[in-house]
This record gives C-alpha cells, sequence and structure tokens, in this order.
C-alpha cells in the first residue's frame, strides 16, 4: 500500500470507447433440448455447416458468415487505429530483441549433428546438418522454411525426422492453418525432393531402423488422429498398410520411440487414461504388441533398457507416479517391479533412460528439478538451482549410448541457457546463452513468487516480474495471465516480448491456477470436471491478493489466457468484471456447453474426461451450463474485451469467439470495447512466421497499454 491512507490517483485512460457503431450480428434462434432444458442460441448460425470443407478451403465460407467476421475485423481495426504508431513501435521494439541469424545448439547423432537455424530477414527456420565437431557455418541446409513458405499467407513446420542411416529427411507442413499436414520426403545428400507425398495427416512420424519405413498418423473425415500407417520409401501413399486403427473416438493416437530408438512407441490416450503398443524398429512389419490394456485412469509411459521396459505408471494410487521395470519378454502389468516408489507432491514429468543412465525432469514446491540415476548401482543425484521462481527443460537428444543430457534454464529476468551436463562427472558445460540484441539488463528487473489464499483454503503461486523502477503504490497496471488446464503447468520462462509491457510500467504476473500440475497431478483433477470452478475462483483469488498486496486496484487489471485459458477468461468477466480493466482472449474455449454437445467435432469425444459429457449425464450438463462463459453472458457492465479467433483453428472452432463476442455486445450495459479480430488466413496458433506473429502481439499489447492510459508511454 501506498506510505500513507490518502486514496491513490489512477491515470485516466485515453478515449477508449471508440465514436463508431460496432457490427451487430442477426439474431436467429436456434434451440436444442438436452434432459429436459432447452437452450436457446442466437448466434448458432455463425457455426457453418461445411466447417470440415472449410478447414481444407477456407473460401468455402459462407458469405453471410464471412460478412459479419470481416465486419469486425473492420471494427477492431478502427477502434484501435489510434494505436497504429504504436503497435508498430511495439513490433520494432520487439524485433528488436530477436536474434535474427539465431540457432540452436547441434544435436549429435552419430556422425553428424542436427540443428535449426534462422537467417537474417528469415521468418522460418532452416533444417540443417553439419559433421560431427565440424562448424556450424559450413552446415548443409536439409530443408530451407523461408523457400518452401515463400508466396503462401501461412506456412508451419510440423515437425522433421530423419532416418538412422542419415540419408532421408521426413517433414509435414500445413499451409492454412488446420493441421492437416502433408508428409513429404528429401534425400539429405543430394537435396532432392521424393516423390512420395503423405496427405491428411498430424505431422507425428517415426522411422524404422532400416531407413525406408516411416510410421506416421493420419485424421479421419472429422480431423481426429485416429490411425497409425506405415508407409514404404518409393511406393505411393494409397499402398500404405494400416498397422493401427483406434475404434473409440474418445482416444487420440500419437507416435514416438524410446531413447534407444529399438521400439516405436504407438500410444493411445485421452485426458486420464492411456495404452501403450510397440512395435520393434528392426522388424518394421511385424504387428504392435500390447503392453497393457488401457483401463480408466491408468496412465503409463514405456522406455527401454537392455532386455527390460523402464515404465512411468499412476498404478496402484501413485497420483504424481512411480517408475516399474518390466521384462520385454512378458511386459504385462503382473510382471512390473517397482524402481521408484510414489511421492506425494513430486510429480515426475518426463522420464529419459540412457545406456547407463536415467534423467528425470520433476516438480515439487511448484519448482521443476532435474534428478539422475546411476543404472548400476542406483546412485542418485539432483541438478540444483538458485532462483526464486524459473524455467527448466530437459532435452535427451537423438543418442542412447551417452553420459550427455542437454537442459535449458532460464526465470522471468534471466535469459535462456543451454547447458550440456554430464550425468558421471557432474559437470555442466553452457552451450548458449539467449542473446538479446537490443540489451537487456537483468538487474533492472525484479521477479517474485507470492502465494495468493484461495476461497478454500489452497495457496496459489503467483510469479511477478516488473521493472525495478515501477511503482508498488497501487498505480501500476498489471497484466494477469492464467491457462489451467489439461494438466498444463505455466512456466516461469523468460520472455523478450512481455519486456514492452514491463518497460511501460506493467506489472507482468502469472497465475499458477489449478487445472495446470504446478503444484502435482491433484492441482490438475481440482480443476477438471465438476471442480472446474477451482480454476476460476483461484485466478479471481489472484487478482484480488494483488490488490490486497498493495501491487494494484481493483478495476487495474488486464486479464490473459488463450484456448482453455480463454474459457477462463469468459468465465471470469463473468464472475467478477470490476476487478479487471480488461480482458484479452486469445483463441478462446468459450462456447463451452455447445461444443460438449457436439459430438462430431474434432476434439468433443476425448475433451469428455476432461470437462464431461453432457450429453449422457444430466449432472455434468448441469455444471458445464453453470460456468460455460457463452451461456452466463448477462446484461452487466463488462470490462473492455479483445477476443481473436482463427478461421481454420480445429481446436477452437472461429464460431466460438465470434458468438460470444456477439452476445456480449448484446448484453454489455459498459461504454467499454467488446471487439472481436477473426484470423482468416491461419489457425489456432495465429500468424505463422516468427516476425509475423510478433504483430499479434502488438496488437494485444497495444490494447493492454490503451486501456491503461499507458498509450503514449
Amino acid at each position: 500500500m501506498p506510505a500513507d491512507d490518502s486514496p491513490v490517483t489512477l491515470p485516466t485512460t485515453d478515449d477508449a470507447a471508440p465514436a463508431l457503431t460496432p457490427p451487430k450480428a442477426a439474431r436467429r434462434p436456434h434451440t436444442v433440448t438436452h434432459h429436459g432444458i432447452t437452450l436457446t442460441d442466437d448466434y448458432a448460425w455463425l457455426r457453418a455447416d461445411n466447417w470440415q470443407e472449410v478447414m481444407r478451403k477456407p473460401d468455402l465460407l459462407a458469405a453471410d458468415i464471412r460478412a459479419y467476421l470481416e465486419a469486425e475485423n473492420a471494427h477492431t481495426e478502427a477502434a484501435m487505429a489510434s494505436t497504429k504508431s504504436l503497435q508498430d513501435a511495439l513490433f520494432v521494439e520487439m524485433k528488436a530483441r530477436l536474434k535474427e541469424d539465431d540457432r540452436q545448439v547441434p544435436q549429435p547423432h552419430g556422425p553428424f549433428e542436427y540443428f535449426p537455424r534462422f537467417v537474417k530477414g528469415g521468418q522460418y527456420a532452416q533444417m540443417c546438418r553439419m559433421p560431427l565437431g565440424g562448424s556450424p557455418d559450413d552446415a548443409t541446409i536439409l530443408l530451407d522454411g523461408n523457400a518452401e513458405a515463400a508466396g503462401k499467407d501461412y506456412w508451419d513446420l510440423g515437425g522433421t525426422t530423419h532416418s538412422d542411416d542419415h540419408r532421408t529427411l521426413a517433414y509435414a507442413t500445413d499451409d492454412k492453418g488446420s493441421e492437416l499436414y502433408t508428409i513429404r520426403f528429401r534425400d539429405m545428400t543430394t537435396g532432392a525432393a521424393l516423390a512420395d507425398e503423405i496427405p491428411d495427416t498430424r505431422g507425428s512420424m517415426v522411422w524404422a531402423a532400416d531407413g525406408k519405413t516411416l510410421f506416421y498418423v493420419r485424421v479421419d473425415a472429422n480431423h481426429r488422429p485416429l490411425f497409425v500407417y506405415r508407409h514404404t520409401l518409393g511406393t505411393p501413399a494409397s499402398d500404405d498398410v494400416l498397422v493401427y486403427e483406434e475404434k473409440d473416438i474418445g482416444f487420440y493416437v500419437g507416435l514416438s520411440e524410446t531413447q534407444s530408438r529399438r521400439f516405436v512407441l504407438i500410444d493411445i490416450h485421452d485426458h486420464e487414461t492411456s495404452e501403450v503398443h510397440v512395435i520393434d524398429g528392426d522388424q518394421p512389419a511385424t504387428a504392435p504388441r500390447l503392453i497393457a490394456a488401457r483401463r480408466k485412469g491408468h496412465q503409463y509411459g514405456v522406455e527401454h533398457h537392455g532386455e527390460r521396459l523402464i515404465i512411468t505408471t499412476n498404478s496402484q494410487a501413485a497420483e504424481d507416479f512411480r517408475l516399474v521395470e518390466a521384462p520385454i519378454a512378458d511386459p504385462q502389468e503382473a510382471n512390473w517391479r517397482e524402481r521408484l516408489a510414489h511421492k506425494t507432491g513430486r510429480l515426475i514429468i518426463d522420464v529419459n533412460v540412457f545406456a547407463n543412465h536415467i534423467a528425470r525432469l520433476e516438480r515439487e514446491d511448484s519448482l521443476p528439478r532435474i534428478v539422475v540415476t546411476r543404472i548400476s548401482d542406483g546412485a542418485e543425484h539432483t541438478i540444483a538451482f538458485d532462483e526464486e521462481a524459473y524455467s527448466l527443460g530437459l532435452s535427451a537428444g537423438y543418442e542412447f549410448d551417452t553420459t550427455r543430457i542437454r537442459f535449458t534454464y532460464s526465470s522471468m529476468t534471466t535469459p535462456a541457457e543451454t547447458y550440456d551436463y554430464d550425468m558421471e562427472t557432474r559437470t555442466r558445460t553452457l552451450r548458449k546463452r539467449q542473446e538479446v540484441p537490443s540489451g537487456h539488463t537483468p538487474s533492472d528487473y525484479v521477479t517474485r513468487r507470492l502465494l495468493a489464499p484461495a476461497p478454500d483454503g489452497e495457496r496459489v503461486p503467483v510469479t511477478l516480474l516488473y521493472a525495478k523502477s515501477t511503482p508498488l503504490d497501487g498505480t501500476a497496471p498489471v497484466l494477469l495471465y492464467g491457462y489451467g488446464a489439461y494438466g498444463i503447468a505455466m512456466p516461469a520462462s523468460f520472455s523478450t516480448a512481455r519486456l514492452s509491457l514491463v518497460n511501460r510500467g506493467f506489472i507482468y504476473a502469472i497465475a499458477h491456477i489449478r487445472g495446470g500440475k504446478d503444484k502435482g497431478y491433484r492441482w490438475y483433477t481440482t480443476g477438471k470436471m465438476a471442480q472446474k470452478t477451482n480454476t476460476f475462483s483461484d485466478f479471481v483469488a489472484a487478482g484480488e491478493f494483488l490488490v490486497t498486496e498493495g501491487l494494484t486496484q481493483r478495476g487495474r487489471i488486464v486479464a490473459n489466457g488463450g484456448s482453455a485459458g480463454g474459457m477462463l477468461m469468459g468465465a471470469v468477466a463473468n464472475r467478477a468484471p470490476d476487478l479487471f480493466l480488461g480482458i484479452i482472449a486469445e483463441v478462446p474455449f468459450v462456447d463451452v456447453l455447445n461444443t460438449m454437445l457436439d459430438k462430431d467435432l474434432p476434439l468433443t469425444p476425448p475433451e469428455w474426461p476432461e470437462w464431461g459429457n453432457p450429453l449422457a449425464s444430466a449432472d455434468e450438463f448441469a455444471w458445464i451450463k453453470a460456468y460455460s462463459p457463452y451461456d452466463n453472458v448477462d446484461a452487466k457492465a463488462y470490462p473492455h474485451i479483445l477476443a481473436v479467433g482463427g478461421l481454420t483453428d480445429p481446436r477452437v472452432t472461429y464460431w466460438e469467439p465470434a458468438k460470444w463476442i456477439a452476445k456480449l455486445r448484446e448484453k454489455n450495459t459498459s461504454d467499454n470495447l467488446i471487439m472481436l479480430k477473426t484470423n482468416m488466413g491461419a489457425g489456432h496458433g495465429g500468424a505463422s512466421g516468427r516476425f509475423d506473429s510478433l504483430k499479434d502481439v502488438a496488437l494485444n499489447f497495444a490494447f493492454a497499454l490503451k486501456i491503461a492510459g499507458k498509450a503514449g508511454a
């Protein structure tokens, strides 16, 4: 709080309310009845009947829907016109913090080292390799993303993988943002493009040991990854062999491989249950072998060492997971033997098995760490870090018989540092420190970790970043970010972009709310299904705590979240509109009830274990209806709201933010900005290209600065 008890005078906003008439969507009531309850949706017409076709050919969108979306885009552009120079300035300074001719540290694999790099002026990565121990400046370009993307409005590299014989590169690209990837191939020796082409894939690929056989995941007509196929180089995709088909549309299929590269892993999963089948990479034509049959709530992952499998599992009530091993010859659960017991609150995130060591990434007390175990004698040690809040990433690389792992460390103030770590000698070698070309002095900033009390007594971690010069007397605006779903933890990592807000007097805060695994698996389960509202109350509690601590004031917080975090934005706008100055909702999942009732949408059946199945259960229908942001928009004074969607987004379909904004504009009793921007040439991730994507960030930040009265800062 301020030194005295006098009220804090807040800066006034600029003329946030535009002197123009916003679009008004037509109301065309559509009714459905479930469990005896009739739902009326005035804006259901914004959902294109031919949405599957629109994903592939956006120009097939109905004229009336396109006209409405374009009118909203024009309104947003007009309302934000006064910030055009600010957006330009934000873009220039954010771009200046990116090293244009940057590259990752090369990863060794046999006689070569592989790495992506960027060139000056290039928006997309070049995939490169060099001889082991060679110079990156003399590397061979295997795939040039800039050349591949030339002439395209959107381009995304879904993934690349090289064969073990180092002859062939497989890569998957999407040129519409619809996440329908086409797999293509390159001869890495000559650089020649091969004739093989596989459309409508998920982009998940694994080579067999022979260097001629590629396993990949194909989607069905509703965009669901349900099939694993086997492709042989030089043959048409129509001849590819179906290896696995998932019959339950509530489950998705993924592909990976063990660190030893011995086994191809077919992972079948929803949000609470998994099942793994393995194929011997030396015998790609053999049928997949089941490790353990799925049962509701059991999740496990498989690694390999010698004649045994190392399995991470939550069986036997191991909520935060434990490690077991099983013989390859007979890996059924009856033969699982414990290697590492479960410890409540210590969440095992990732396990990598090497010839002589096991390296695991885990989280306890909201902070990550790496633990290394020597296989021969079980000796264990932890890689330690000192900061109060930080982010940690572990990379296993391509090799198995190695003592080296790579990790990346950063904090809200510390740019990313990449280290190689020798698991035997326990020495770490700094390989790269993230450069900020325009300059960055970590000591000019402060990062803190607070614990906000939730209504039920839980303590919600909140990570803060602000400039040392920022007054902590309540006058500073706050951008409060949250997600809170799928068990995804929000890292306290470094971001060059957010410095543009912090340097203009904002406090940047991350609320580590329930629904993520920031405080272990229980933190996730107590923020989903019937307990989903804990996510929303945690976020509100975090905002209120920042007010209580005197860091800001009510109505001085800009909330930000995307996708499932966009649902959070919609929910808190309904619950505590006066707490927030504004809401930035990116690809927001706000039409939860209608989406979960639509079993034909790509994500709906696999999402039922996360949110509930309102088709099958009256109780689950009731709890979703009680919080679904779109269904609970009511006549009240909403804060300023900017919603951003993507026309070809298969995850959060474009009509969710469009319907939400239409209803908000109908019900809102304030004069605050209510705006929608739909990216007509992109999907869930927004604009492609490392620079073009910054323009989206610049719009969001300009909106926050405008409504906070800092557009001229």
